[in-house]
């Protein structure tokens, strides 16, 4: 327990700086840092040996999260001129030259290579840093410096954590019908349902809280929208962390890294927010477009 808040209080201290430099280059590169731990995570699990596959996967998973939006590197960039380098070659190229690439490597060391760990470096190096790429994503989605955006990404994590915590705290005290006892077994109906209703409070308090400080205020048809949304969204915030629990049993691990002592890896971390954060993008595209 000692060790788990400590950690806690260290991920508290790096979000509080993340939060304060959250329109420098400084915020995108912590993302891209996670992403490319989360990536070399899942292929050590699934025991991709390809170093070609792990270096290359790796990389493009750092390298990801820059593509997010063209304001990414603001004030350094200018957003017109990364604009301009976003646009000088389409985006599908990078991800058919790479993906090709994983297959070379596969045919050159075909005898220890399996189509498998082609396929897993590809949702490593790529579907997983999209999930994190939605950070830069919802932070530029209503413009450079709108703090609507900021906004979002906490009711993106406020669905995943907030449910996290709603549901274990629900299922110590009410937990009776198992959700899912060959995936997750200490899971409960009872809890799945706290969780949704705890995160939804937290997000009516951040709602308030964000109508009367922000600079941007959001309308009633935007917080309507919201508030109607986040059920659905905490709810496969659950799917996803269920999704991860079916990926560890798998690969017959406890946990996909040691890099947060006491809570796992990345992805132990943000499993469930790496659903919400893409979803909370959909939500927003609808509500500010």
């Amino acid at each position: 327990m000692k060790q788990r808040v400590i950690t806690a209080a260290v991920l508290l201290a790096l979000l509080a700086l993340v939060v304060w430099q959250i329109y420098t280059p400084l915020f995108i590169v912590v993302v891209a840092i996670f992403s490319a731990i989360a990536a070399g995570e899942i292929m050590k699990c699934a025991k991709v040996t390809n170093r070609f596959l792990f270096i290359v996967g790796v990389a493009t998973a750092f390298f990801v999260p820059f593509f997010s939006s063209e304001s990414v590197l603001e004030p350094f960039v200018p957003t017109y001129t990364y604009m301009n380098f976003l646009n000088s070659v389409p985006k599908a190229a990078y991800v058919i030259v790479i993906v090709i690439a994983y297959f070379l490597a596969m045919l050159k060391d075909y005898e220890h290579t399996k189509f498998e760990d082609v396929a897993i470096t590809i949702v490593a190096s790529f579907l997983v840093p999209g999930g994190f790429a939605m950070f830069g994503a919802l932070r530029d989605m209503t413009g450079y410096g709108n703090q609507i955006g900021i906004y979002l990404i906490f009711y993106g994590l406020i669905c995943a954590l907030g449910t996290d915590v709603g549901a274990q705290l629900g299922g110590m005290a009410l937990g009776k019908t198992k959700m899912s006892p060959k995936i997750s077994p200490k899971k409960t109906v009872e809890g799945a349902v706290c969780g949704i209703i705890f995160s939804l409070v937290l997000n009516m308090i951040a709602m308030i809280l964000y109508n009367k400080f922000g600079d941007f205020r959001l309308t009633k048809m935007q917080s309507t929208v919201l508030l109607a949304a986040e059920p659905f969204i905490a709810f496969l915030s659950m799917m996803g962390d269920l999704t991860a629990s079916v990926l560890k049993r798998n690969f017959d691990v406890k946990d996909f890294g040691k890099i947060f002592p006491g809570h796992g890896g990345v992805m132990d971390r943000f499993d469930s927010s790496l659903f919400t954060l893409p979803l909370t993008f959909i939500v927003g595209f609808f509500i500010t477009g």
